[in-house]
């Protein structure tokens, strides 16, 4: 038997900063025919509208005002305040990867979110202004399990899906991504981290199913791919958007299909293209999203954070997938190492990536840091601009199982050889502060911080704890 989604939220969802404070979207999970939540901000009550019913529940959305510096506001009688005071200090979280490919779910709750707890203490204790949330929110590896036309996905492939058969697929996949996130945002230490300070999120391929835009091109392009696609993106725009299925949300960049947004906030601009939905086993990004995201990055503020969910500075990984080809035992991580950024199937749109990178850092008075996760280790590494260095911080594994120390060892060790994608602008692979090796083989979040005007950063590691303070 099925069982209807669990009450899940709130769940706050950036949309704006200005001179008084900042624009949310709250969303709550209910049961289906259950009345609305009973939702109030200082300035009075506010109405929802219900966005979605699926799996048993309503998914339900009001979007609120908050001011005056820590405000305050109320859902089904539990009140929750949120910083909204970002002129001066400000922290931002940054977090990616939160699941595992299979089993997910089945964890013990306390083994699975200890570092959201550690979070949500965090919040409680000191004001944190906003989550950024780099990719892998869902592990739906598993929902393909739902229907007997995808459960083989993406290894046999029907040739074709008649009318009837793609709208029962497509609504069982919509179910069980309902229930998947709504199962998964219920959980009590990440439910209260996200009811405290407001999210920005973009998908990787986790968020629809393991390689995405990186599988051979019969799977990438069947019939039950296009249906799994619009049921992932749909559930994408439900639950870390808090948006209408036929919405784009206003902070998206341009009108294309993707998802690329810029959100400004005071003196800092934060940016996160859209690696995933127009991805090949060829391109990265197609042509109109790297024309929206480059006149994104036109306009950004002098401190810019880019999340690119892949990282963009890392070692000469196109060395180990060509070495993997020379053996089908391998072929199997193809996909994976096809997803990087170092592929050599991506090199050029590599370089365009770090050249706006750096044309936007050597602006006068301009900084950019890219973040990043996927990797399921923690990570930083710069390169060489004409003006100074950029940072790449990544932080991957809020709640995936660390990899071997082995693996650490190893890419710490491939690292040595450098990376030059683009001349006279070397790469390197720095250890994070307190660490011996550049890769870190711990579940991990970051921290960012504005004192004074300088930024800082510094990961939280779930066995050796917080690290130094690093210089932006």
């Amino acid at each position: 038997m099925t069982h209807p989604a669990p009450p899940t939220g709130p769940m706050l969802f950036l949309r704006a900063v200005d001179d008084d404070g900042i624009r949310v979207a709250l969303t709550c999970l209910r049961p289906e025919g259950a009345p609305p939540p009973d939702i109030s901000t200082d300035g009075g009550a506010v109405t929802p509208e219900a966005l979605v019913t699926r799996a048993g529940a309503t998914l339900w959305r009001a979007d609120l005002r908050l001011t005056g510096g820590t405000a305050r506001y109320a859902c089904d009688g539990a009140s929750f305040e949120v910083a909204t005071d970002m002129e001066g200090d400000m922290t931002i979280a940054f977090v990616s990867c939160n699941g595992q490919e299979h089993g997910d779910l089945d964890r013990p709750p306390a083994d699975r979110n200890a570092l959201w707890a550690d979070l949500a203490r965090r919040i409680a204790a000191e004001p944190v202004h906003l989550i950024l949330h780099g990719g892998d929110q869902l592990y739906a590896d598993e929902v393909t399990q739902a229907h007997p036309l995808s459960r083989d996905w993406p290894d046999d492939v029907p040739d074709r899906l008649s009318e009837a058969q793609a709208r029962d697929l497509r609504a069982a996949l919509d179910d069980e991504f309902f229930r998947r996130y709504a199962t998964q945002w219920a959980q009590d230490d990440y439910a209260a981290a996200v009811a405290r300070a407001p999210s920005l999120c973009m998908w990787d391929d986790h968020d629809i199913c393991d390689g995405w835009g990186s599988l051979r091109r019969h799977a990438q392009h069947s019939d039950v791919a296009r249906v799994l696609f619009a049921a992932a993106r749909e559930a994408f725009l439900l639950f870390q958007f808090g948006c209408r299925p036929d919405e784009r949300p206003g902070i998206c960049l341009g009108a294309g299909p993707h998802l690329s947004w810029r959100v400004d906030l005071p003196g800092v601009s934060v940016i996160a293209p859209d690696l995933r939905s127009t991805r090949t086993k060829r391109d990265v990004m197609d042509d109109r999203t790297w024309t929206d995201l480059e006149a994104g990055m036109a306009g950004a503020a002098e401190r810019t954070f880019v999340v690119s969910t892949v990282p963009a500075l890392g070692p000469r990984l196109s060395l180990v997938e060509r070495a993997m080809k020379l053996t089908r035992r391998m072929e199997n991580y193809e996909d994976d190492l096809r997803d990087q950024w170092q592929s050599y199937a991506h090199r050029d749109e590599w370089r365009r990536f770090l050249t706006r990178l750096m044309a936007l850092h050597d602006r006068d008075g301009h900084a950019v840091t890219v973040l990043s996760g996927e990797i399921h280790l923690a990570m930083r590494a710069t390169m060489r601009t004409a003006r100074s260095e950029i940072h790449q911080l990544v932080a991957s594994g809020i709640t995936h199982p660390a990899p071997p120390q082995a693996l650490a060892a190893g890419l710490s060790l491939l690292s040595r050889l450098g990376e030059a994608p683009l001349k006279g602008h070397p790469i390197r692979m720095h250890p994070l502060p307190g660490q011996t090796r550049p890769y870190t083989a711990e579940r991990n979040y970051l921290v960012l911080r504005r004192r004074a005007r300088t930024w800082s950063a510094s990961w939280r590691l779930e066995d050796s704890g917080a690290t130094d303070g690093l210089a932006l």
